[in-house]
């Protein structure tokens, strides 16, 4: 990863949801993906995690911090530039959500989403 590292770390999903529109609109980046983690507070809490130059991803998680604190808490949000391309291994894992682990059989149990697994299993959203 030669881009930056933009993370938006919200309390519930409606901020999360605020949080990347918002980042969307506010620069050029993308969104790389998502997690959910339910913490000792039994609250959720939804990670958004961007991508992009440097400036756009300062910008976008600025404007969706702003955008998430309308709705809700933000627990976090922080910039990487330029991560260390061994971060891909813990933000992006090479197999998506319920596929097979081809040495295994067994069935991978991850949690990260890219936003397009997401729209593609919606009904598990619903």
């Amino acid at each position: 990863m030669q881009n930056a590292l933009g993370i938006m770390e919200c309390i519930g999903y409606a901020p999360a949801i605020a949080a990347a529109d918002s980042a969307l609109k506010a620069a050029n980046i993308k969104i790389v993906g998502y997690e959910t983690v339910i913490g000792l507070s039994l609250k959720a809490s939804v990670a958004v995690k961007i991508e992009g130059e440097v400036a756009a991803v300062n910008a976008a998680v600025a404007a969706g911090e702003a955008a998430a604190k309308k709705v809700g808490d933000v627990a976090g949000v922080h910039v990487i530039p330029r991560p260390h391309e061994q971060l891909d291994k813990m933000l992006i894992p090479a197999t998506a959500k319920n596929n097979i682990n081809k040495e295994t059989g067994k069935k991978n149990c991850n949690t990260t989403k890219t936003a397009a697994e997401a729209a593609v299993n919606k009904e598990e959203v619903l």
